[in-house]
Formats: structure tokens, sequence, C-alpha cells
């Protein structure tokens, strides 16, 4: 059947009232040659900027290279105050030109991109006792090294310990990237012998059918670890679905674009698996509207075009995405290009990321906000990772919440039945009685037995 021609149709009678221009911001993607606008690139040419290996060889990975990069658009103070926030933060430095070039230098302080890379001492906060370098207990639940086994029927596979961005608020802040002056990491490096300890225990469960393969980050695998990896996975009888992360998408595009041996081992994956009728999809991570651009609308249109399936998981960040119409545009330009809202995690509960927490019902009220304002498979689910072992949980599972404190209490009886888990709300959205309790520690088991009294029957 040809495709009707409706010019010259009456257009039937709106039900609705037109919609503002406004509405439709989140279509305007950032273009052109914007990286310009930092002094060291000022005279890169597209060609040079797409290359991922110019890209690679021209990361930031120390504050004189950030000093260097920035010359005349920062103020000797602001570099200095991200000199000293890196002594106290447990995550390297490690930011592309991609990304340092999409952070609005005039208010540096400000910027939601600075504020998920760059840490500065002036704003940090102290960390919350009740958190771990391990929240989540990820080590806990490894039966080999790099390989966590909580859920029933699914396995993390931690393949490799670098990324091509170091973000503050990572919950593996306690084995990425290399040591710093907080902490000493726990090393998952990508070799054949870790690997297939990983791949023996995976095989030898035939209950496991879901493998998220993540690290560090998959987009710093050479093409051919990366097909081995997912070739061996899928040629296990008990695995049916592949979930490979990275948050490259995001951070550095380029790489899609341009590195054609990893984008054909990824391809290659995916097609593999839809003849033996499994499913590999990428999962990526952008948290802010403005990482969203042209460049990186046109690495998903090529995933796209092969038939890649892209979801994406982001993160609440205070100052970032913690209101309503930063987060909504961000979930309508995620729909937009074709990649599917999936999660929004309440920040977890890491070293050096205080400053980025927020609430938990600050979830909780975006949650309600945010549906309705699209497609239901295109609305994300708020969940809290519950620290000490819990997994995922819907945010609103919440068995109690006492707001005064600010501890929830959640269970997780399909993963670990009969035990109790436990979130924490920063302590400086509290208020002063909140704050003076939680400076001493024997007021903590008093709280916590609070919040338990108040658990639902």
């Amino acid at each position: 059947m040809p495709i009707l021609d409706w010019s010259g149709i009456e257009i039937p009678q709106a039900l609705k009232a037109p919609v503002p221009a406004s509405d439709l911001e989140h279509r305007a993607l950032v273009g052109g040659d914007f990286w310009r606008q930092i002094p060291a690139y000022a005279h890169i040419d597209e060609t040079t900027f797409l290359d991922y290996r110019w890209q690679g060889r021209n990361t930031i990975t120390s504050v004189p290279k950030l000093l260097n990069a920035l010359q005349g658009l920062v103020s000797p103070e602001f570099i200095a105050d991200v000199e000293a926030g890196f002594k106290r933060a447990p995550m390297c430095v490690r930011i592309s030109p991609y990304l340092l070039s999409l952070i609005d230098w005039k208010h540096p302080y400000e910027d939601p991109l600075r504020i998920q890379f760059l840490p500065v001492d002036s704003r940090f906060l102290p960390d919350h006792p009740k958190l771990g370098l391990d929240s989540l207990h990820e080590q806990e639940d490894s039966p080999t090294a790099g390989l966590t086994h909580r859920y029933h029927d699914k396995a993390l596979m931690l393949v490799i310990d670098t990324c091509p961005a170091y973000c503050r608020f990572c919950t593996r802040s306690y084995a990425i990237g290399g040591d710093t002056d907080q902490v000493e990491k726990v090393n998952f490096a990508p070799t054949a012998d870790r690997w297939r300890r990983a791949f023996a225990y995976i095989a030898s469960r035939p209950e496991v059918e879901d493998i998220v393969v993540s690290g560090g980050d998959t987009y710093n695998l050479r093409a051919d670890w990366l097909e081995t990896l997912g070739m061996t996975l899928l040629s296990m009888p008990n695995i049916r679905r592949i979930r490979i992360a990275s948050k490259g998408l995001a951070v550095m595009p380029q790489k899609i674009l341009t590195d054609d041996d990893w984008f054909a081992a990824l391809v290659k994956i995916v097609r593999h698996a839809r003849t033996l009728g499994k499913d590999v999809a990428l999962h990526t991570h952008f948290n802010h509207p403005n990482e969203i651009t042209e460049i990186s609308h046109r690495a998903i249109m090529r995933l796209i075009g092969e038939g890649v399936f892209i979801r994406n998981q982001s993160v609440l960040i205070r100052n970032v995405n913690d209101n309503y119409p930063t987060l909504s545009k961000l979930v309508r330009r995620l729909s937009y290009v074709n990649v599917h809202p999936y999660y929004v995690y309440v920040h977890d509960l890491v070293k050096g990321g205080e400053d980025m927490r927020t609430p938990l019902q600050t979830a909780l009220d975006l949650e309600l906000q945010i549906r309705g304002i699209t497609a239901g498979f295109n609305t994300p689910l708020f969940v809290v990772d519950a620290p000490g072992g819990g997994g995922k949980r819907n945010a609103f599972s919440y068995e109690a919440y006492d707001r005064k404190t600010g501890i929830s209490v959640f269970t997780a009886p399909s993963v670990k039945p009969g035990q109790k888990f436990y979130y924490f709300d920063p302590i400086d959205c509290l208020d002063a009685d909140a704050r003076a309790r939680w400076a001493d520690p024997n007021e903590h088991p008093k709280m916590i037995a609070e919040a338990e009294a108040l658990c639902r029957s």
C-alpha cells in the first residue's frame, strides 16, 4: 500500500491547546564546533575532533593538563580549588576533550557536567558516617574476583577497571582507576585467567540467564577482547541475555563513530545473539540533557542502524538533574534519540560524593511528576540500590521512611530474605536536631531502631 497523501485534508479540530516552543526544546541538540571555545582546541577541525584516538591522547589526566587546556578561561583560584578537591576525592581525574568542551566555563561551579567529573574542595561535605567504600557489598557477593552473583538468575561481570572518564559518583571507586590519596584500589584488570574463572562459574550455574558486563567500562576493551567476551558468553546454553554497559556515548561518542573495529565487534555480538534467539543490549549513562549532542546522536544513529538496542541508566544528582524541568527534558531528549530511559538511581552512598546526594524524598517527588510525560516504556523506574547488598529496590517500596532522621528501610525478599537494608539521606539536608543526633555516634543505633519501628507490618 502506498504512503497516503494527506495534503489538502482539513485538519480535525484539536482537543488540546497548541504547545509552546519550550515544550520542544528537547529536540534542540548542541551542534557546531562547540569545542573551539576551549583555547587548546580552538584550531582543531571536525575530523580531528571526531577521531577517538585524538580524544584518547588528549584526555585530561592531571591538574596541570587541565590548567593547560583551560588557559585564560578560569581563574587560578578555581584551578587550586580543583587541585585540592582531587586530593580529597576517591577517583582520579580523567575527562575527555569532548566532555571538557561541554562545560560552561563562565560558570564552572554551577555547571552540571563539572559537578559530575571535577571535584572542588570548597564544595565538599563530610561523608555520611554510615557509608562504606563498597557500600553495595559487591565483593561480599563475589564467588570469584570481579564477578558478583546477587540475584537468582543474573550476574554482574566486571571485566576491566578503567573508563574513558571518571565520575565522582562512581559506586566502584574501590576499584576503578588508579590509586588516589584516599583509596588503594582493588585490581580488576582484564586478564584471560580472571575471565576464565568467571566464565567457569557462570557456565556451572544453570539458573543464571542474564549477564551484565560492566567495569570500569567496556569502551576500554580492545575489539578482540570484546568479541571474545560476547561470543564466549553467548556460547553458554544457559545465557539468554547480555547487557553491555558503557558510559562512552555520554563522554566520548567519537569511539562509536571512528573506532570501526570496536563497533564491528559489538555489532557482531548483537547479530550473533539474534541467530541464537538471545538478546544483547547496550546500557549507557546520560545524566543531563546537555550531554546529548549532535555528535552523540550520530553515534546513537549508527548503533540503531545496525539493530543495537540502547537503554539509559541515570543517577539522581544534586544540582545536576534533581528538578523536574531538567529531568523531564532529559527523559524527553533520550526518548527523542531513541534511547530507552530505563533507570534513575538514587545516588549511592559513596565516599567524596555527599554534596551530590539527594534525600530519598526527592526521587519520590520526581517520580510522581515524571510519570505521564511520555509513554510508559520510556518512563524510567526510580530505584535505590540498597546499601549492604539488597539490590535494586523501587524507591517507593521502602518498609519505612523516617524523614526526620533521613533513614529509609528496605527489604529484598527474593534476594536476601529476612534482612533489612538502610538508606541514609544526606545529613546537611536534615534539620538541626537530626544533624546533632548524627554528630553523636551513640545516637545512631537509636535512630535506626526508631526507623525500624515504623516498618509496615
